[in-house]
């Protein structure tokens, strides 16, 4: 099906209007911003209540606003770059607004809302029926055409629906997709913290308890040779001691100190290789070339998830027209 050259001009503006919208979508919802938008210390946009919503996530036990605790505030990563955002006892309602951006998508609602040209949809017509517009869409050859074509044209056993439907079906389906593709990347890497977390708690508990021992026979040996140069101290003194009687008094009396001392069990050295903490290397390699593996699903539960949304995706729509678009041909996306 070939459309007529009058549409080519007008082509431009719409994507313009297209790649700007692109520019304004929330990488959380994936809507466009809702105000107020905050901008992140990263640069990076996010509606508030996103943001929120990331925020009590990452930081469960954080009171909110109206709370009267007084909360240290909290911290979780930008859903864009992952850069740690730090936040006060504010939470969100800390971070700054982004007016350019608010401003911004006030002026594309306003622009969006008024047609690009008021004959626009005149522009696309049918190359074999001049005189028709291009209104509804050929699902079992999947091409948009006109209702001549389906009456009495090439499309005239062909199943169809109406252009408009399809048109927000895919794009519904595209964005979806988009929204259920980030919500798993975000728990994947969600898991890999937790395990990260939980094993760097477990190597700081075993590093702990060697400097506990360590520390303990430190003391335990440092009392054990003060206690034995006071002994040698004494010992010495009673050398020099003169008189006889008393001289003789002192040394059965030392050398009896010196046999208790003698006998005194310390506790053993740390064996060797003791400071090793070897056992905590972690391999990752098997795990990050199973991770390049992940690729789009095909088969049976992808085409259930496509017509789950397509079903979405028509809610409120009504006429026998639109009830014809439910042909595996029509689905969205992949």
């Amino acid at each position: 099906m070939n459309f007529t050259v009058g549409f080519k001009p007008l082509l431009g503006d719409a994507h313009s209007m297209d790649n700007l919208e692109k520019q304004l979508i929330c990488p959380i919802c994936l809507e466009m911003f809702s105000k107020p938008v905050v901008i992140l210390p990263c640069q990076h946009n996010l509606c508030r209540k996103c943001a929120n919503d990331i925020f009590q996530a990452s930081n469960p036990l954080w009171q909110s606003r109206g709370s009267t605790t007084v909360s240290s505030g909290g911290r979780f990563r930008c859903p864009s770059c992952r850069h740690e955002v730090v936040l006060d006892r504010h939470g969100v309602y800390g971070l700054q607004r982004n007016l350019l951006v608010e401003n911004i998508i006030d002026i594309y609602k306003q622009e969006s809302s008024r047609p690009l040209h008021s004959k626009a949809e005149q522009h696309l017509m049918c190359e074999e029926h001049e005189e028709e517009k291009i209104n509804i869409y050929c699902l079992s050859c999947e091409v948009p055409t006109c209702s001549l074509c389906k009456v009495f044209g090439a499309h005239k056993d062909c199943e169809v629906a109406p252009l408009p439907a399809i048109y927000k079906r895919q794009k519904d389906n595209s964005r979806r997709q988009k929204q259920l593709l980030n919500q798993k990347f975000e728990a994947l890497c969600a898991v890999l913290e937790e395990r990260k977390r939980e094993l760097l708690q477990a190597l700081a508990r075993e590093q702990e308890e060697k400097l506990q021992r360590v520390r303990g026979l430190i003391r335990q040996y440092g009392d054990h040779l003060e206690a034995s140069s006071k002994l040698v101290e004494s010992a010495i003194q009673s050398m020099e001691e003169p008189q006889m009687a008393l001289y003789l008094q002192q040394a059965k009396e030392l050398i009896n100190k010196v046999g208790t001392m003698s006998k005194v069990e310390l506790a053993g050295r740390p064996e060797p290789g003791y400071e090793s903490m070897e056992q905590f290397a972690v391999s990752v390699e098997h795990v990050a070339d199973m991770l390049r593996t992940i690729n789009f699903q095909s088969g049976a539960a992808g085409e259930e998830e496509d017509e789950e949304v397509a079903l979405d995706g028509e809610e409120g729509s009504t006429g026998p027209a639109e009830e014809r678009t439910d042909g595996p041909e029509g689905t969205g996306l992949h």
